[in-house]
C-alpha cells in the first residue's frame, strides 16, 4: 500500500510517499480501506515533534479517517465491508489504516465519506466546549475567534443549531462571508478591526462566552469584551503564540477560565463525553450538522494540504481523497 510517512521532525515538506506492507489486524483492531482522511492542525504539531505527545519517528501522520472495513481481529464486531469512521493520533494518510475498533464507529446513510472523516474531531471539540465547558444557552452571545478555521467553523455550525447568536471572528472578508452563510449572527475582522470595541458594539453588555483555537494577539481583547461572569474556554494555539492573560481582568468581572483537551476529555468528564457524543451524532445522522469542505487534495499532495493548514489559508475542513 501507499503511505505518507514522516521519517524526521520537520515542515510538510520533509514527508514521503512510500510503499508500505499491508497492516494486518490483531485482537481488537481493523484494517480500513481508507477513502477520505481530514487533516487537522495537531497533525502539523506531530510531524515537527511540537505535539503534547511525541510520536516516535518513522510513522505516517493523519488521525482522522473514513472509509470501508478490509480485515477484522478477534473481539471486532464490524465485519468487512462496513463503513466506519476513525480517529487515533497516527495512520490516516495511507490507503490501508489499522484503526482500534473502540475508536470507530458506523457512518450514517447517507453520509459520504469526506464529510465522515471531516465531522469527528473539530465537531466534538466545538460542541463539548459549547455545551459541557461554556455551558451555553439559548440567545447566549458566543464569540468564536478563527471562525472559519476546522474547530472554528464546526463551532459556529453547531451554535447556530443550539439557539446561540454567534459572532465570527477571521481574518478576511472571504472568511467571513463563508461564517456568515452558515448562519453567524454577526461578524468581526479581527485583522482590519477593533476587536473588544466591536464586541462589545455588537453584544451590548459583552459576550457570555468567549471559544479560541487561535491564541496569540486575540485572546485578551477577547477576553476583555466579556459580560461579567462570562466563560473564555482556550482550546489551541494555532496562531503559534500562547498567550498571557492579566489575571486582574479575570479576577474584577469574575470571569472564568477554562482549558479543553479533546485527547483527555472522555477520561476527565465521561458522563459528559456520552452525553455529548449522543446528542452529536443525532444531529450529524439528522443532518442539521455537516462539515464544510473548503479544500481537498490527492494523498500524493498531502504535504501540499499540511502547509495548507499551517499556513492558516483553511477554511472549514481540509480534506484527503485516498
Amino acid at each position: 500500500m501507499r503511505a505518507i510517512v514522516c521519517e524526521r521532525y520537520g515542515p510538510p515538506e520533509d514527508l514521503v510517499l512510500r510503499e508500505l506492507p499491508n497492516p494486518e489486524p490483531g485482537p481488537g483492531t481493523m484494517v480500513v480501506r481508507v477513502r477520505a482522511a481530514a487533516v487537522n492542525f495537531p497533525d502539523v504539531l506531530m510531524i515537527d515533534g511540537k505535539y503534547q505527545i511525541k510520536i516516535p519517528v518513522p510513522f505516517t501522520p493523519g488521525s482522522e479517517l473514513a472509509g470501508d472495513v478490509l480485515a477484522v481481529g478477534e473481539g471486532v464486531a464490524f465485519a468487512p465491508g462496513d463503513r466506519v469512521v476513525g480517529t487515533s493520533f497516527v495512520g490516516g494518510f495511507a490507503e490501508q489504516a489499522l484503526v482500534p475498533a473502540a475508536v470507530a464507529t458506523p457512518i450514517p446513510e447517507g453520509i459520504d465519506y469526506a464529510a465522515a472523516a471531516g465531522f469527528g474531531v473539530t465537531y466534538r471539540t466545538a460542541y463539548h466546549a459549547l455545551r459541557s465547558v461554556a455551558r451555553v444557552g439559548e440567545g447566549d452571545w458566543v464569540v468564536v475567534l478563527g471562525a472559519a478555521g476546522g474547530v472554528g467553523l464546526a463551532a459556529v455550525d453547531l451554535g447556530v443549531a443550539m439557539g446561540v447568536k454567534v459572532l465570527a471572528a477571521a481574518s478576511s472578508p472571504e472568511k467571513l462571508e463563508v461564517c456568515r452563510q452558515r448562519g453567524a449572527a454577526a461578524t468581526v475582522d479581527y485583522d482590519r478591526e477593533d476587536l473588544k470595541t466591536r464586541i462589545r458594539e455588537i453584544t451590548g453588555e459583552g459576550a457570555q462566552a468567549v471559544l479560541d483555537p487561535v491564541g496569540g494577539p486575540y485572546a485578551e481583547p477577547a477576553l476583555r469584551s466579556l459580560a461579567r461572569g462570562g466563560r473564555f474556554v482556550t482550546l489551541g494555539y494555532a496562531s503559534g503564540v500562547i498567550p498571557a492573560i492579566p489575571l486582574n481582568l479575570v479576577m474584577l468581572k469574575g470571569i472564568t477560565v477554562q482549558g479543553m483537551e479533546i485527547r483527555t476529555f472522555a477520561t476527565d468528564y465521561p458522563e459528559c463525553n456520552e452525553r455529548d457524543l449522543a446528542e452529536l451524532q443525532r444531529l450529524f445522522a439528522e443532518g442539521t450538522v455537516s462539515p464544510y469542505i473548503g479544500a481537498r487534495f490527492p494523498l500524493a499532495e498531502t504535504a501540499a494540504a499540511l502547509r495548507y493548514v499551517a499556513d492558516r489559508k483553511a477554511v472549514g475542513k481540509v480534506i484527503i481523497d485516498v
